[in-house]
């Protein structure tokens, strides 16, 4: 079994992790989020062609059309299009000069989505992640409070799970901020979709390691926490390498080939997973540790 020594060298990971966290927090500052048009309201055109273009093709007629904004999807039979808020004068040239780039097309729906619903959107998103995270806390201090209250008690699990996904969701957003301001990339529902997912993955890969601790604490392995941790990372480290390749390959397979619309949806996940990784085994467990020892000095 490898011997890591993590507890040991917390505070190193500890120095760390603060400053992806202060990384993270100035790219938000000073770049922030680009929403998307699901949150700044815009308008959605869904055509029917055929032949069936592809995506560059027709993110190079909207160019050309004046809408460089734009997210194209494409299914197997239509293009759903999302643009700025357009007039219907402006909404006619934009067919006119589709028409004129593919050939004949239909138009299936057109639909306007006002920024009040994109705010209504932006709240409900902040509410879905906040009330998550505040019935997983619960949960856990309840599913945890069998475990030995004098080296580890289920509130701070339930305190330490909620402290390593805001860790794990601060540096993820933080590093798509900064993917945003570079490449493009936009907050949209995909985006709140993705870190509702790193919250779950977080919180599931975390637990596994702490789920360990409390087992070894009921084998009584040893008297001292630094030890039982220690055990229980080195115990889990192959399971969660192992969890964490597999999904990264199936998420870096639809980045590379699920085409443009889905890459920020699978970048994000792909960071969240790396992040979320490596604070279940170098932040939440040691930290474990870390509130027990400033508890008891």
């Amino acid at each position: 079994m490898i011997k890591l020594h993590i507890i040991e060298h917390r505070k190193a990971w500890y120095g760390f992790s603060l400053a992806l966290g202060v990384l993270s927090i100035v790219a938000l500052t000073v770049w922030g989020l680009r929403p998307g048009i699901d949150f700044t309201g815009g308008s959605l055109l869904e055509v029917s062609m055929n032949p069936l273009p592809t995506q560059s093709a027709v993110h190079e007629a909207l160019a050309t059309a004046g809408h460089t904004e734009a997210v194209v999807q494409l299914s197997q039979e239509s293009v759903l299009i999302r643009t700025r808020t357009i007039t219907e004068e402006e909404h006619q040239v934009l067919l006119g000069s589709l028409t004129q780039t593919f050939g004949a097309i239909t138009e299936l729906k057109f639909d306007s989505i006002g920024p009040i619903i994109g705010k209504e959107l932006r709240q409900m998103a902040l509410w879905g992640i906040g009330t998550s995270l505040v019935l997983i806390a619960l949960y856990l201090a309840w599913s945890f409070k069998s475990a030995d209250e004098t080296l580890i008690s289920g509130k701070k699990i339930a305190i330490l799970t909620v402290l390593k996904t805001f860790h794990d969701l601060l540096i993820s957003i933080g590093v798509f901020a900064i993917l945003g301001h570079f490449l493009g990339y936009e907050m949209d529902t995909a985006f709140v979709a993705g870190a509702l997912t790193i919250l779950g993955y977080s919180i599931n890969d975390g637990v596994v390691v702490l789920d360990r601790t409390r087992e070894n604490l009921k084998l009584k392995i040893s008297t001292h926490l630094e030890e039982i941790v220690d055990r229980a990372i080195d115990q889990t480290l192959a399971r969660s390498i192992n969890t964490s390749v597999t999904v990264f390959l199936a998420l870096l397979a639809v980045f590379l080939f699920g085409g443009e619309s889905t890459r920020p949806f699978a970048m994000l996940l792909l960071i969240g997973v790396l992040v979320g990784t490596y604070s279940s085994v170098f932040i939440a467990s040691p930290l474990l540790v870390t509130l027990r020892t400033q508890k008891n000095t």
